[in-house]
């Protein structure tokens, strides 16, 4: 297998690039400040439109193309789509996790929510409200048959999202009474067949009824804050939008797209679609630059957006032609586990469990480009991510989903922690989990993640030390240096000298090579490259 390409990936590919490997700001931690964009055309992507695409053309299939994105290091710098939140080095604090995207707080109730459109029922049903103070908000509800099911999984899940990286809404869970509510003069109503017209009171009486209501009169709901900026519609996690000039790198080859196959793995964000996408252009620090969005996380863990998800999604896709073949071919007499082994079912929670749950056979609702080229090193990052959640930090942020029977919560926090301990287990074995390199009295130290968290026996570990050219890219072995203390030849080189050292475990297909720069401050390790 090809390895990382961290060395050779930046945010720009170009075939006359300078030999050069590593420059005096290397690594980056966050991207150059991104160029001034101008008015940008709003766009729809059509779902039925782009799930026969995914199905049937494949757009940006290319599981060789190294990841890009990063930094020297392999990992992904702070940009317009993806900031460094939460991870084993630097943990937010419970507290931070809790609040996650939440800024500017949940509607106020100073006054009456005016209804400004809703969607009926036989969609999602949902209102859209002004508050007293004229913010906008998406109300969504649960249905009446599994009260919590939708409205936790978008709260919890979005908590998750953003303690990862990503850009997501302000998500609360609200309660209130239906005298909160009024209707504007001109509030539209859309039939699930796309018709408009306007809203009566009749309208929002059968929308309250469709779900459940607490013994003190109050309706619960999830209050999503409406994003700011211009809006311009969802991304493809394939190709780039041709009108920014700061959307260089394909999506399918973006490690923060390619890695969040894992996220939805974990969470079982089945319906990571380009719909549930959204691009707007934002003015920060006098600049105009796109920002991107995940939304509506109503269908992760075990909810769709109409209550308990069907077996199905997270296991195969929506049109699984491999699926199907194996169900007739054996005139369903070989069913996966997950057909068989059923996962406890709660009614604010339906079935999610961690049993038959394969990290590497999840599947969302239909191909996604992005995730279908994640390749070991993206996986790895990923996990390292997951793995910095603590069951302490799992079991605060199920707390926002504010389940009424302790059970569903409960099943919640162990079903996290165990898909947690798989997706470690799993996407460490296929690569040297090395990480943390530092010199401590002229000794390498490091820490080999997949012993450190139980999921492999300790290894021994062989080592090449070399000297580097970084104009060149020419790597000089130093035979006789095999051991983790630095070669005397090394020692003393003076300010801006490079060198490296090459670890392998007992697979010796896998390998780590670290590149150090010398500095005033001691060595800094400036680039790793996985190989597996």
């Amino acid at each position: 297998m090809k390895g990382s390409g961290a060395l050779l990936t930046a945010f720009i590919f170009v075939a006359s690039a300078p030999a050069q490997s590593f420059f005096p700001d290397d690594p980056l931690w966050r991207e150059p400040p991104p160029l001034r964009v101008g008015k940008l055309k709003a766009r729809k992507i059509s779902d039925s439109y782009d799930m026969m695409q995914q199905i049937v053309l494949r757009p940006g299939r290319n599981p060789d193309a190294a990841s890009g994105a990063i930094n020297t290091l392999g990992e992904v710098p702070d940009s317009a789509w993806y900031q460094n939140r939460h991870d084993l080095n630097r943990p937010m604090s419970v507290t931070e996790l809790v609040r996650g995207a939440t800024a500017a707080g949940p509607p106020s109730t100073a006054g009456p929510w005016k209804i400004v459109s809703a969607k009926g029922i036989g969609a999602t049903p949902g209102l859209i409200i002004e508050d007293a103070r004229g913010d906008k908000f998406l109300i969504k509800f649960d249905p009446a048959s599994n009260p919590s099911i939708t409205t936790a999984a978008e709260v919890i899940s979005s908590r998750f999202f953003h303690a990862i990286g990503y850009n997501v809404p302000e998500t609360y869970i609200v309660r209130f009474r239906a005298s909160q509510l009024v209707l504007a003069p001109d509030a539209k109503y859309f039939e699930p067949e796309g018709r408009e017209r306007l809203m009566t009171h009749v309208d929002l009486v059968r929308i309250l009824k469709s779900t459940s209501v607490s013994r003190d009169g109050r309706y619960r709901a999830m209050a999503s804050r409406f994003i700011g900026g211009e809006i311009i519609g969802p991304f493809q996690y394939f190709g780039t939008r041709s009108d920014d000039p700061n959307d260089i790198v394909p999506h399918e080859n973006r490690r923060d797209l390619r890695g969040l196959y894992v996220f939805c793995a974990w969470l079982n964000h089945y319906d990571a679609v380009a719909i549930n996408t959204l691009d707007t252009v934002v003015e920060e620090n006098g600049l105009r630059f796109v920002k991107h969005y995940l939304l509506d996380f109503g269908s992760t863990l075990g909810a769709s957006a109409l209550g308990p998800r069907v077996l199905r999604s997270g296991n195969a896709y929506i049109f699984d032609l491999p699926f199907a073949a194996r169900q007739l071919l054996t005139l369903g007499l070989a069913p996966r586990p997950w057909q068989v082994t059923p996962d406890p079912y709660h009614p604010e929670l339906g079935e999610f469990g961690y049993a038959t749950f394969d990290p590497r056979q999840w599947k969302p609702i239909y191909p996604n480009p992005a995730f279908r080229n994640a390749r070991p090193d993206d996986t790895y990052w990923a996990a390292k991510k997951v793995m910095a959640f603590t069951d302490q930090d799992i079991r605060a942020i199920v707390e926002v989903g504010e389940y009424s029977d302790p059970k569903a919560r409960e099943w919640l926090v162990r079903t996290l922690i165990a898909r947690r301990d798989k997706i470690g287990a799993t996407f460490w074995e296929d690569v040297l989990p090395l990480d943390n390199f530092r010199f401590e009295n002229g000794t390498l130290e490091f820490e080999d993640l997949g012993v450190e968290f139980g999921f492999s026996p300790p290894r021994q570990y062989s080592i090449q030390w070399f000297s580097f050219d970084n104009l060149s890219g020419k790597k000089t072995m130093l035979p006789r240096a095999r051991s983790v203390s630095l070669p005397r030849e090394l020692a003393h080189l003076p300010p801006g000298s490079y060198f490296g050292a090459e670890i392998r475990g007992p697979a010796q297909h896998k390998s780590v090579t670290v590149y150090f720069r010398t500095g005033k401050s001691g060595m800094e390790v400036v680039g790793i490259d996985r190989r597996y």
